[in-house]
């Protein structure tokens, strides 16, 4: 029997998974602060396993869970104090933006369960959408390429390619232009390097 099936046998299996699930919690906050992005970057990918392309930019988080379930494509950024919930996966595109303050959940609580248990699913993000401030993507959802998430919304349902969505719950308001040729790199952005 090896260490991993010995631990799963214990009868504080349970236990242990929630004591190395809280030691992963507080690194990844303590490295969400870590004023270097370069540093910050590094380490995501380093040590909590993050799949992050070489030109994504990931500034300050407020919590990232599971990161090795998280992957962020090209030239993707993810804004100031965003709440990334990797524990049913999160698969970001190519030049996304995702604002400041945006919460992406892929796991909640199931209301209908008498013992209030768990329900979710994975998130996609497709290439050159756009996620803005503040707002918030519910398990299960995919947003389609080009799409925008207007500020404030809560999304609980797929958005079509290009569709603007906004309000709670989020619904169709408009279309976004289709010829999207817009491309950016760190050196374009003009974010500060401790961001």
């Amino acid at each position: 029997m090896n260490l991993k099936e010995a631990i799963k046998a214990s009868p504080y299996a349970s236990k242990i998974r929630q004591a190395v699930s809280g030691i992963q919690f507080l690194f990844s906050d303590a490295l969400g602060g870590v004023p270097v992005r370069s540093v910050r970057n590094a380490l995501a990918t380093r040590v909590l396993g993050l799949n992050l392309a070489e030109s994504a930019q990931l500034y300050r988080w407020r919590e990232i869970r599971a990161a090795k379930n998280i992957t962020v494509g090209e030239n993707s950024i993810v804004g100031l104090w965003s709440s990334l919930d990797g524990r049913r996966g999160i698969t970001i595109g190519n030049l996304v933006n995702i604002s400041s303050e945006v919460a992406i959940w892929t796991l909640q609580h199931d209301h209908r369960d008498p013992e209030f248990g768990n329900v979710g699913g994975p998130v996609v993000v497709g290439d050159r959408a756009w996620l803005s401030f503040r707002s918030t993507i519910l398990p299960g959802v995919t947003v389609g390429e080009g799409a925008v998430v207007a500020a404030g919304s809560v999304v609980t349902k797929d958005v079509p390619p290009y569709a603007i969505v906004g309000g709670i719950p989020a619904k169709v308001i408009g279309q976004r232009n289709r010829d999207l040729t817009y491309e950016w790199s760190d050196a374009k952005s003009g974010a500060p390097w401790f961001i």
